[in-house]
């Protein structure tokens, strides 16, 4: 069994190198809720209009905690654990509490302590690589779209750079414009002509100056 992973994952990072490139994972069945929109929100199970009134009003969320955090006065935990098969913050797989990993669906202390023994990791590619060797490929695309490994945002390619969440072709401009940022620093005080503090926060959480 491990050997024919080990086959499936060099013919995949053959045939999709820019799904294995990527440095957040792609959305499958989840929206972020910093980005979502409304309609997207109030198609989560359990989300009332006022709860995504409140939500919209106080994102940007920086951290899977602090969404869990604000929807926890507003739903039960059995709630929250179907919410958090449409919606969720990526988890900084290199910054991550054992309880945000635990918040992901289906997850339980065997693949917590799998998703601990490969870090650090250098990119979303390695992930791919060892979390293959436990799942199939369906939930292995499930899984990777709850994390994140942070980019160098002064060699990060394009199509790296716009798989985080909410950022288009404008802000990938702008993003790329500055190169090279000598510290993060930068980046905050570039990007901040351009977004408010609380966008800036956000978009930071994907990016480092290496």
């Amino acid at each position: 069994m491990r050997g024919r992973n080990v086959v499936r994952a060099a013919v995949l990072a053959i045939a999709t190198p820019l799904v294995l490139g990527a440095q957040v994972g792609k959305p499958v069945t989840i929206v972020d809720p910093s980005v979502a929109t409304q309609a997207q929100l109030a198609a989560v199970p359990g989300f009332t209009a006022e709860l995504v009134t409140a939500l919209v009003a106080a994102r940007p969320f920086l951290r899977q905690a602090e969404f869990d955090a604000f929807l926890s006065p507003r739903l039960s935990a059995e709630a929250k654990a179907t919410a958090y098969r449409h919606v969720f913050v990526p988890i900084d797989l290199n910054d991550v509490t054992d309880a945000e990993i635990l918040m992901i669906p289906g997850v339980g202390s065997r693949m917590l302590r799998e998703f601990r023994e490969y870090a650090p990791y250098r990119g979303l590619a390695q992930f791919h690589r060892e979390i293959d060797k436990y799942v199939d490929d369906a939930e292995l695309a499930r899984l990777e779209q709850y994390v994140y490994v942070k980019m160098d945002v002064n060699t990060a390619s394009d199509e790296d750079l716009l798989t985080i969440p909410g950022l288009g072709p404008r802000m990938l401009r702008e993003f790329k414009e500055y190169r090279p940022y000598r510290a993060i620093a930068q980046f905050d005080r570039e990007i901040g002509k351009y977004v408010d503090a609380k966008e800036v926060a956000r978009l930071r959480r994907y990016v480092e100056v290496r």
